[in-house]
């Protein structure tokens, strides 16, 4: 049993999500969308992710956190303060003494969708019916849960091909 938080960070819009990953069952805890467009600046946007991240692990506790990669889809502006929106994050997770792990886009779609191109619409569907939800989750909070469940997938996936019966502290034993 793991709970894990996922994350879909933005310097607009952070998403986050918490699942409880028991054997190869995933169960939905909550999930969320830290808004923070409307700080009047950077440095308060980051400050509201951090300390908006740090209440929720207090909150849930998690084992692991999984976040989303960098991707150049915007421009480097965009790129860079995706970067400091996602380093804000780290930085919860790592001050809560979290392991922090990190997938690429394509990766989480491909995980929770089966296509690696999957549209925003289709990973939210998936996460709905992955995870049993009476409904789509909010764009971000599907991102977030998506990324977790990524994670999850790819924790298990690991030790089996190790053969392993469980992981400590990132390492197969």
């Amino acid at each position: 049993m793991a709970i894990i938080l996922g994350v879909d960070p933005g310097s607009r819009k952070t998403g986050f999500g918490l699942i409880n990953q028991v054997g190869s069952r995933l169960e939905y805890i909550a999930s969320g969308v830290i808004r923070v467009h409307k700080e009047p600046t950077m440095a308060h946007r980051l400050d509201l992710i951090f300390s908006s991240l740090v209440e929720i692990i207090d909150q849930y506790c998690p084992q692991q956190m999984a976040i989303e990669e960098v991707f150049m889809g915007r421009g480097p502006d965009a790129a860079i303060k995706l970067g400091q929106a996602r380093g804000a994050a780290m930085i919860a997770g790592t001050q809560a003494k979290l392991e922090v792990y990190e997938y690429a886009a394509r990766k989480v779609k491909q995980a929770v969708a089966g296509n690696g191109g999957a549209t925003k619409e289709q990973v939210g569907y998936m996460v709905q019916s992955l995870l049993k939800l009476p409904g789509v989750p909010q764009e971000d909070a599907a991102d977030a849960l998506a990324v977790a469940a990524c994670h999850a997938y790819t924790a298990t996936g690991l030790i089996n091909i190790a053969g392993a019966s469980h992981s400590r502290r990132g390492r197969l034993v």
